[in-house]
């Protein structure tokens, strides 16, 4: 059995070797990233360029757009790939832009990715708060209010993620539009200020999503809790979607998987490219703990590439594999 291992090792090697010698399969072919203004996706964007440029490729540095935007550009052959592709979050968008049509899309990326709405564990358990809807309640409602308004104030999704028309559609659903404030904005700028509050012992009310830092510095079931919705309600793509889940309990939200979209012309003629996007995989809590040195400091163009090559030495083999596999897909 080792002595098979040893072989395919040492074949994979050599026909990386011949390959590089010959003509590797992205040779004088640019490839063009894009990935949404949040910069703790750039991990996962980074990964896949460096596998592209074992390939040959030559990659360019991802462009920062919005997501409806990302999958517009892509559509129309202005950019290559997309790293982030939330499903089912992203469907309306991912639809609208030309779907299956228009987009390669095959393989996970990453599994388990949860969102959903928390409060700190201290006034969930003073006021035995589990439910969003029991912010229906005026008196409950004003323990989240930050201005002054009466209202509860929600830190919640910065407009153009998928994630606000949820949350906009749920307001609704759940009949809280006079009691709750949803606070559409600079996600990173709304968190620190409930971060804020949070260390000051005040009550918190937001929206978050994993794999993100917020989760490693508000520990759920140490810092907060996850509220639970009366029942499900997706708008759009999302309408038929039951999200609760098989405990019975229910966050509002469908766990999603990521993926790594592309162009579907350019895939086609990549056979190379198409191969690595529907092979790669990355653990939830390794984006989880890169997000995290992100927010300690490490956030810098240089340290983010650095863990992007931490990452690629420490599951080396799994690395090579992907990139064997894909010139072999090329032939």
């Amino acid at each position: 059995m080792r002595k098979t291992a040893l072989l395919a090792a040492a074949l994979t090697a050599l026909t990386a070797t011949h390959l590089s010698a010959a003509e590797l399969p992205g040779k004088g072919i640019t490839v063009k990233p894009a990935q949404s203004t949040i910069s703790e996706e750039t991990f996962q964007t980074l990964l896949v360029s460096r596998a592209l440029e074992k390939l040959g490729y030559t990659v360019d540095k991802p462009s920062e757009v919005d997501y409806n935007v990302a999958y517009t550009t892509m559509a129309a052959g202005d950019a290559t790939f997309i790293a982030t592709n939330w499903k089912p979050l992203h469907d309306d968008m991912y639809k609208a832009a030309g779907g299956d049509n228009k987009f390669y899309r095959q393989g996970t990326y990453v599994q388990g990715a949860a969102q959903g709405y928390l409060i700190d564990k201290k006034t969930a358990e003073q006021y035995k708060i589990t439910n969003i809807e029991q912010l229906k309640d005026p008196k409950i409602a004003k323990l989240f209010d930050t201005n002054g308004d009466g209202k509860a104030d929600m830190t919640g999704c910065t407009p153009g993620w998928g994630c606000e028309a949820v949350i906009n559609h749920q307001i609704k659903a759940f009949d809280l539009s006079n009691t709750v404030e949803h606070n559409q904005g600079n996600y990173s700028a709304m968190i620190a200020d409930t971060m804020t509050r949070f260390k000051q012992g005040k009550p918190i009310l937001y929206y978050t999503w994993t794999p993100y830092w917020v989760s490693d510095m508000l520990k759920p079931g140490r810092d907060v809790v996850w509220l639970q919705v009366p029942f499900s309600s997706m708008p759009g793509e999302q309408k038929d979607i039951d999200t609760k889940l098989p405990n019975g309990s229910n966050y509002g939200f469908p766990v999603n998987t990521m993926h790594i979209v592309a162009n579907k012309a350019w895939a086609e003629k990549n056979p190379a490219a198409a191969k690595l996007f529907a092979e790669m995989k990355v653990p939830l809590a390794d984006i989880n703990a890169q997000n995290a040195r992100m927010h300690d400091g490490e956030s810098s163009e240089a340290a983010i590439n650095a863990h992007v090559d931490g990452w690629i030495k420490a599951h080396q083999a799994t690395f090579d594999q992907w990139v064997a596999d894909a010139l072999a897909a090329a032939k």
